[in-house]
């Protein structure tokens, strides 16, 4: 088929096959999936706590004199103390998991490492929240050892869907793409507060038993019917080429550049473009770039420090705030779970709508910068909301839209962007190590977050911990400033170029109108 019956307006849509749908909706719904049972936890906290605390309302769990003998604390604030010791037991894990899954990533078969994760993860959160449960079995040392495994369990999940992703989808659009993809962490959040709500009332070993069991039978699907590269279905990969070319070295365009498909003759075959290089053997198959390389690489060490103190802040509204609510306001756990989704609702259109901007820009600081200096007004407006549910979801949704935008961002399609830059030169397999080591960094920051929040809180009050993260998201615009100005210069003088090239159009057509005249 010839390329120019290709419609200029269908190029983008038309490189897309029914594979890539699969592809975008099981690596997706993988996320979903893994989230969901990761919240489960969050929102079960105050019952957690309840059943490991002699209280009132541990006699509708267990009779007194039973449970006297089975309490792991003496009051409620040693065990908040430890459900964030918990919280970040499991981000320390995660985060050197993702150091390593990302390495392994690159060397084994995606599908592989992914399913291993998902199904592995599930059945521990079964063990950790149903079994021990229904034994009737409490002991702390074999509760942080189950969340350690869990964490580096779950680690293998996330850099392999983003480079199952960037196998799939170029640099045309990714902003877009990867934004909308990326609320799979929020849909997940959305998934796992509507399903631990539901089987509360029954006991949250309930809500650990239906996330795990869903996120199992997820894990057995993708590892059947999940496709991790076009090459598998006799596809070239059009978005894994990579042509050196002159550019400006202010610009930071190999981040964000829409040459990564090179300067090949792109033939249409089947409704989607592959490459034919003319005249030239076969290229060998790339090696996976190290992890010392790839940690050097343009952008990964700002990019990774920023999202420690931003994933911080995100993944405390995620693991605290259906706590937060309960206790500050009040209100029942079930309705906290559900008022928490609108945090999430915000950050799946922040992610979506910042990147689609990014896009149109062609520059992605620019846009993390005007967000999160935004996103601080927001926190301090957040931490005076009143005691009202709409006002309070509110200003959820436009925090979540603030902070998980940015967040969405730099995890997915930023991760994939210097997992592809030019400075690879020609190494195609960095993706998922790259996508590790801005997860792991922002992951360890994460994890060191969780008990400093449980601590600042217990000493100080909530509104000492919204100065905490206000100031976090500060800290998170500061590591990106060298890209932020060499972006806007790299813009102005775009600008001016146009300027420039509009000022000559204008006095060539001005002098041929005076000639006529």
């Amino acid at each position: 088929r010839d390329p120019s019956d290709v419609a200029p307006g269908c190029a983008f849509l038309s490189q897309y096959t029914h594979h890539h749908l699969v592809a975008f909706l099981l690596t997706f719904f993988s996320y979903v999936l893994l989230h969901a049972s990761r919240k489960t936890f969050s929102n079960v906290k105050v019952s957690i706590s309840a059943q490991w605390t002699p209280s009132a309302q541990n006699t509708s769990f267990l009779p007194g004199e039973t449970w006297e003998g089975n309490k792991l604390f003496a009051d409620s604030e040693e065990a908040t103390l430890f459900l964030g010791a918990l919280d970040t037991i499991f981000l320390f894990s995660y985060a050197v998991g993702l150091y390593i899954s990302g390495v392994i990533g690159d060397r084994l078969n995606l599908r592989y490492v992914l399913a291993t994760g998902l199904c592995g993860s599930a059945i521990v959160e079964f063990i950790f929240g149903t079994l021990t449960e229904w034994l009737q079995f409490y002991n702390v040392y074999f509760y942080c050892s189950l969340w350690v495994l869990n964490g580096l369990l779950q680690s293998a999940v996330w850099p392999c869907v983003v480079a199952v992703m960037g196998n799939w989808f170029g640099k045309s659009g990714r902003g877009f793409v990867f934004g909308l993809w990326s609320a799979c962490a929020s849909v997940g959040n959305i998934l796992g507060a509507f399903l631990a709500s539901s089987v509360l009332k029954h006991g949250y070993e309930y809500a650990f038993l239906v996330t795990s069991v869903v996120q199992f039978a997820g894990g057995v699907v993708v590892f059947f019917g999940l496709l991790t590269s076009p090459k598998e279905v006799g596809l070239s990969d059009s978005a894994t080429s990579l042509i050196s070319v002159e550019r400006d070295p202010d610009s930071h365009q190999p981040l964000m550049s829409d040459d990564e498909e090179g300067d090949e003759d792109a033939v249409c075959d089947g409704g989607y473009y592959s490459i034919q290089q003319q005249d030239e053997e076969p290229v060998s198959q790339a090696k996976p770039i190290g992890f010392c390389q790839a940690f050097c690489l343009p952008g990964v060490l700002p990019y990774s420090l920023a999202y420690a103190c931003l994933k911080l802040v995100n993944y405390s509204f995620f693991f605290w705030l259906p706590f937060y609510l309960s206790n500050n306001f009040g209100w029942k756990e079930a309705q906290a779970d559900r008022l928490s989704v609108w945090y999430d609702v915000g950050g799946i259109i922040g992610g979506t709508v910042q990147g689609l901007i990014s896009d149109f820009l062609g520059k992605r600081a620019p846009v993390l910068s005007v967000s999160l200096l935004l996103a601080m007004g927001s926190l301090v407006g957040y931490s005076h909301s009143p005691n009202d549910q709409v006002i309070n979801g509110v200003l959820l949704a436009t925090t979540g839209f603030l902070i998980g935008g940015p967040s969405n961002m730099i995890s997915s399609a930023i991760s994939a962007d210097l997992g592809r830059q030019e400075a690879l030169q020609g190494s195609q397999e960095a993706l998922a190590t790259v996508t590790g080591i801005v997860d792991g960094t922002g992951s360890i920051g994460a994890a060191g977050g969780q008990y400093l929040v449980s601590l600042i809180e217990s000493k100080l009050g909530w509104m000492w911990v919204f100065y905490f993260f206000i100031l976090m998201t500060g800290f998170s615009i500061v590591f990106i400033i060298p890209l932020i100005i060499s972006e806007v210069r790299a813009m102005c003088r775009d600008r001016q170029a146009r300027t420039h090239q509009l000022e000559s159009l204008f006095m060539f057509w001005t002098l041929v109108l005076l000639r006529l005249v």
